[in-house]
């Protein structure tokens, strides 16, 4: 018999895959397939050999050589998996926002017959609700915990892909937070580029939460990923008073430019325009008036090219660097960063020890945690989701590039983030609380 305990649960609940009732010794195959994005099937496979009792458990044997992982991993099976069709959208969650995923199992054994097994792993729990939200321009969904509440709250904002990240905040009011995952460009009613974004638009976003939801202690946090990490960073220096913690998620530690989300109606040269703009003016940027940027590595170098590569060669000129660091001194409330050594698309590791850095010299009196995980790549998000696409096409420029990472790096930064953030988030919700 071959039995997922539990068989249905939040996506962040790791599963026990085992099967018993084998013959001793006998060498059995296991493979997952879930259905993805646009109707994609994702794979994985590995083979195992029963221990003295006729059973195998995927949380304590190590698969034989060639499957499709190595080593003991509870949940290889899912963060290993490929897409069947090469060249397929490299979305992991299902076709319809924030709803469930089923994994199929299938064990064959040694004689040719099968059994067979299904988890379902959810997004939003029990008594979570989504309402699209379009009150004052925004371009957002709203995910609320059950009961009348009040909760603390959570923003929610992706990177340079643009959209709505539902899946994130689907998942934060699954653990009892208000989340609202706001768009700010290729959502409904927004622009399709990040050039040119007036920041004022997050403080109306902050504003309507605070006005709105009314969390609990007033405590509104925000939650970024990439170039939304670098966003969450600076919009807490730029109105503090609206935030109540930073969660960045391999986020920058300077102003950057429009990059590879631009709005090429800008010219030839649109990357290097201005992201953002407050109070009617742009913000300075990394690539403004830089003596050493140059785009030749990324440009020219071999696929699947490396962002991260021409940023670094921007990060050579020390006053340009200076004009755009965010000054992060000037947020109030605790930080926290995530980030990976091997981050394809920019210097994520570096850019978190620059904002501990600065926090540090400038005696920040809140906590400050930094997780900075080795061989890991940029695409950092939750537990228990496929990790194997380290190439793919930008959801803006079309441009190849590597995330970078490994599989089973990446798959330990998911699940030990998310540990963190969780952590992070409950232990700053109680410091508001305890405040007089």
């Amino acid at each position: 018999m071959l039995q997922v305990t539990p068989a249905d649960a939040l996506i962040d609940v790791p599963r026990r895959i085992a099967a018993e009732g084998l013959a001793p010794g006998e060498r059995v195959r296991i493979q997952s397939r879930t259905v993805r994005g646009p109707g994609i099937a994702w794979t994985a496979q590995v083979e195992l050999i029963a221990d003295a009792d006729g059973t195998v458990d995927l949380g304590r044997d190590a698969p034989r050589a060639g499957g499709s992982y190595e080593g003991v991993s509870p949940m290889g099976l899912v963060w290993a998996q490929v897409p069947e069709r090469p060249g397929a959208p490299r979305e992991v969650f299902a076709a319809e926002p924030a709803a469930p995923l089923t994994t199929e199992l299938v064990l064959t054994r040694a004689d040719g017959s099968r059994w067979q097994a299904a988890f379902v792993q959810r997004l939003a729990g029990e008594g979570v609700t989504r309402r699209e939200v379009r009150d004052d321009g925004l371009s957002a969904t709203l995910f609320l915990p059950p009961g009348p509440g009040p909760h603390p709250a959570v923003m929610v904002l992706n990177g340079s892909g643009g959209g709505i990240n539902e899946p994130r905040a689907a998942l934060y009011a699954s653990h009892g937070y208000a989340a609202l995952a706001l768009g700010y460009f290729k959502s409904p009613g927004r622009p399709d580029h990040i050039s040119d974004t007036h920041l004022e638009y997050f403080e109306t976003a902050l504003q309507w939460m605070h006005a709105q939801l009314k969390p609990a202690g007033g405590f509104v946090a925000l939650s970024g990923q990439s170039r939304g990490g670098e966003l969450v960073l600076l919009l807490a220096t730029l109105m503090p008073e609206l935030v109540s913690a930073v969660i960045g998620y391999v986020p920058g530690a300077v102003v950057h430019s429009a990059q590879n989300a631009c709005n090429p109606a800008n010219g030839p040269d649109s990357r290097n325009g201005p992201a953002w703009w407050w109070r009617g003016q742009p913000l300075p940027h990394l690539w403004q008036s830089n003596c050493t940027a140059t785009w030749a590595p990324w440009d020219e170098g071999p696929e699947p090219r490396r962002h991260a590569h021409a940023l670094l060669t921007a990060l050579q000129d020390t006053e340009a660097v200076e004009r755009a660091r965010i000054p992060v001194e000037r947020i109030r409330g605790p930080v926290m960063l995530l980030s990976a050594t091997d981050d394809g698309s920019w210097p994520s590791s570096l850019y978190g020890r620059m904002v501990v850095e600065r926090l540090a010299a400038h005696g920040h009196p809140w906590p400050v945690e930094h997780l900075d995980f080795e061989g890991a790549g940029h695409s950092i998000v939750f537990p228990f989701v496929p990790t194997t696409q380290l190439a793919y096409a930008h959801p803006v420029s079309g441009r190849l590039s590597t995330s970078g990472g490994t599989p089973a790096a990446n798959a330990h930064a998911d699940e030990a983030s998310w540990a963190g953030v969780r952590d992070f988030l409950q232990q700053a919700v109680s410091a508001a609380k305890a405040k007089p």
